[in-house]
């Protein structure tokens, strides 16, 4: 049973015990959520930032351009 250079490939697997198993839960919770939250600001909150910045110096702009033709 022993193929590619000596090592077993159909040894036997042991099952995580509750402890190992809930902190890979918590793990991959933390990790998938990390990973949706960076997509989400990423997606969303970024080019809202950006978009509100940009209209807001559009309209500092217009006020001052009015305030100079007064």
């Amino acid at each position: 049973m022993y193929y590619f250079c000596g090592i077993n490939y159909f040894k036997e697997t042991q099952m995580l015990d509750f402890s190992e198993f809930s902190g890979f839960l918590l793990f991959m919770f933390i990790f998938t959520a990390g990973f949706w939250l960076l997509i989400f600001l990423l997606t969303f909150v970024v080019p809202y930032w950006i978009g509100g910045t940009i209209w807001e110096n559009m309209k500092l702009k217009r006020e001052a351009k009015k305030a100079a033709n007064k």
